[in-house]
């Protein structure tokens, strides 16, 4: 068979879906959304689904992740503020996909990557170099946010609602070796938990990622690199921004040691905002812990500086301050970064591996810290 004839035989991608806004219910596949697509060996976005990233990405477990926005035009654009996520109108459609590149020798094995999105170009993610695990879908509707996780098929067709979450058995695969890792989808209930970011107003869930700080970082799409502050705002999807550079930015840092381009502190700070902040914050879940990890927080006892804890239980690690400046040994914040037991380790949801560049990371900013506790 000719080239010519083998490619014509292939079959070719799907036509860009029609993106619902589905206002009731929970769709029992992710399809029925239209915010993604697969055939012809890839998945593609949906007319007008705009694709994502943050300047420091989320850790969980090493997964790749490829996020996206839709907003009807019917609805008008996001509202924009410097400190909170953007004011998303009734009708927005969020999805983060959770994919690892393939290894060698089984569908089950994965390889283990830092954040980023590899084989994703053209609006195209690359199905036979990857394996699709989730899709969590976060829908704005007139009765607030809701969460619904996806789990994809063995045959990366069709994504189905899990409402109970699910157990994906994986081998990462690394330069250091191998190891076996059960990956969580979360439930509904703990998809919402963590996307309760003020426990102060009863709004409910809400979105972590898309604000100014985590926003204000490049992107390269389908026509060219550009700020995606610039660009949002060019397509119309974001109402009243400043230009990026004059809105909040966080240092980009995707797990490169060491450190290239950013500086120590810049980098650990964003890293505990976008990791830790939606918690520990003046109106999050963690409020009562008095740790607050913004990156707008100043030095000081409520960053964690010679701060006893308020109930760590057996997450103290028998260490008695939160950060101990200069010994990151001495400090609960690396001890809990760096477990895996399930009544220790922070965050609590979304890994069960230790991110072990993210805890060098911390400790060596702890380290590099001067002063002690008296």
């Amino acid at each position: 068979m000719s080239v010519l004839l083998a490619a014509c035989a292939q079959e070719a991608p799907p036509a860009p879906p029609q993106p619902s806004f589905i206002a009731e219910g929970r769709p029992e596949t992710l399809s029925d959304w239209g915010q993604l697509a697969v055939g012809g060996g890839v998945l593609v976005l949906g007319d007008q689904v705009t694709p994502y990233t943050l300047a420091t990405g989320l850790f969980t477990d090493y997964a790749q992740k490829l996020r996206t926005v839709w907003i009807p035009a019917s609805a008008g654009p996001a509202g924009y503020d410097p400190d909170v996520a953007f004011d998303f109108p009734v009708g927005t459609v969020i999805t983060k996909t959770f994919y690892y590149p393939r290894a060698a020798g089984g569908f089950d094995r994965v390889l283990k990557a830092e954040s980023g999105m590899a084989h994703y170009t053209d609006r195209q993610l690359d199905l036979d170099a990857v394996r699709l695990i989730e899709t969590r879908v976060l829908v704005h509707r007139e009765t607030g946010w809701e969460t619904l996780p996806y789990v994809w098929n063995d045959e990366q067709t069709e994504a189905r609602l899990s409402r109970a979450g699910a157990f994906v058995d994986l081998t990462l695969v690394s330069e250091a070796g191998e190891q076996a890792l059960g990956y969580l989808v979360p439930n509904v209930n703990q998809c919402a938990g963590c996307h309760e970011t003020d426990t102060t107003d009863g709004v409910g869930a809400r979105p972590i990622g898309p604000r100014a700080r985590h926003m204000n970082t490049d992107f390269e799409y389908f026509d060219g690199v550009a700020n995606q502050i610039d660009h949002w705002s060019e397509l119309g999807l974001l109402a009243d921004a400043p230009a990026s550079e004059d809105a909040p930015r966080n240092a980009s840092w995707n797990g490169e040691l060491p450190l290239a381009g950013v500086a120590l502190d810049d980098a650990a700070r964003a890293y505990l905002d976008i990791n830790c902040a939606h918690c520990h914050s003046l109106t999050g879940p963690g409020d009562t812990s008095g740790l607050y990890l913004e990156a707008s927080e100043p030095v000081g006892p409520h960053l964690g500086i010679c701060k006893l804890p308020i109930a760590a239980g057996r997450g103290t690690g028998d260490r008695r301050y939160d950060i101990v400046p200069g010994s990151s040994e001495d400090s609960i914040l690396s001890y809990r970064l760096a477990s895996v037991q399930s009544d220790v380790m922070m965050p609590e949801l979304g890994r069960a591996l230790s991110h072990d560049e993210g805890v060098v990371l911390i400790a060596a900013w702890i380290d590099a810290m001067s002063g002690g506790c008296s």
